[in-house]
């Protein structure tokens, strides 16, 4: 599932990796629907995109990052799963943690 048809893009955001996110609202919605408490996070998602405090490689699949940034509350860390294959990037999901998940380090360098 990608990010969808251009007329429906919510938004699309170059990352501190060089590649762009894209995502639709149609997509958004149906990450909302698994992960309510971020509905009104779309700022603060596109900032992890933007400038992320740390980036990690998913273990289980090499073309998959997560991107985290510190919320509002400094306690929980704001996560944009991105996934950038053959030219393309796109937002898999979003939620909220308070641990950065293991895998290879990607950013800060």
């Amino acid at each position: 599932m990608g990010a969808g048809r251009e007329s429906d893009a919510l938004f699309a955001v170059e990352t501190t990796l060089g590649f762009t996110v894209r995502l639709s609202g149609r997509y958004w919605a149906a990450i909302v629907v698994k992960h309510p408490d971020i509905g009104d996070r779309v700022t603060d998602i596109q900032a992890a995109l933007r400038a992320p405090q740390e980036i990690r490689r998913s273990r289980r699949d090499p073309v998959v990052m997560l991107f985290y940034r510190s919320d509002q509350t400094r306690t929980r860390w704001v996560v944009a799963v991105a996934k950038y294959e053959g030219g393309d990037g796109f937002l898999v999901t979003a939620y909220r943690t308070d641990a950065i998940k293991e895998g290879e380090r990607l950013w800060p360098r």
